[in-house]
């Protein structure tokens, strides 16, 4: 089923970053961690459909979207970013892209952070965040977005990392075993992980070597 939704606020978050506030269908329901796929109220995007993650809350009256534009791409999000408030969207039913297993490590890099927004805000909603921790990998500090919100969230938590860009307060390098090593105490619980594929896969095969089992392990479904 296709739901038409209206543009209401436009917002850049960095030079490449855009908060999207939708208007919400009516009986439209989700829960923290699913996407919707997403296309164009135009007939040039009639078969093209992306995914992109609800960061909203289903308490919430709207919809919100952070999506990342990609211009070298000249596909979905370049579209997308050229769009005004009063344009619309078209989207799908909800589906999960990541569950809530409960408090855990989130690891992101870039805007792969985006699917992690609604299961945080939920979880200090609920009461459920526990010591969850969120690791996210940025090239510069320009590309860092709701950094405030994600302090408030986590506190000492919200660890930030610069892979291009030696700067305080911000960590500098690569997240790799050394780093997951000396800034993850306990590792018997859930990791979270979402970015690049191959910055996924670095941060898996870096878990397993550290003795964490695939189970304990979620990445983008």
């Amino acid at each position: 089923m296709g739901y038409k939704i209206k543009i209401k606020q436009k917002v850049w978050l960095t030079h490449d970053v855009i908060q999207f506030i939708m208007e919400k269908p009516d009986g439209f329901d989700y829960v923290a961690g699913q996407a919707v796929e997403v296309t164009i109220d135009d007939p040039d995007f009639k078969d093209d459909w992306a995914p992109f993650t609800l960061t909203s809350l289903n308490k919430n009256d709207n919809l919100e979207f952070i999506i990342k534009s990609y211009p070298q791409h000249r596909g979905m999000t370049l579209a997308l970013s050229k769009l005004d408030e009063g344009d619309h969207f078209i989207i799908t039913d909800p589906w999960d892209s990541f569950k809530d297993k409960g408090p855990g490590v989130f690891i992101a890099g870039g805007t792969g952070v985006t699917p992690f927004i609604a299961l945080l805000r939920q979880m200090k909603e609920d009461g459920t965040l526990g010591a969850s921790k969120l690791i996210f990998s940025n090239k510069n500090e320009k590309d860092i977005f709701l950094q405030d919100e994600f302090s408030r969230i986590l506190g000492d938590n919200f660890i930030q990392v610069l892979t291009r860009e030696k700067k305080r307060p911000f960590l500098y390098g690569r997240v790799n075993k050394k780093f997951l090593s000396e800034h993850i105490k306990k590792f018997n619980r859930h990791f979270y992980l979402c970015g690049p594929n191959g910055f996924v896969k670095e941060i898996g095969s870096y878990l397993r070597e550290l003795g964490i089992k695939d189970d304990l392990v979620s990445v983008s479904l």
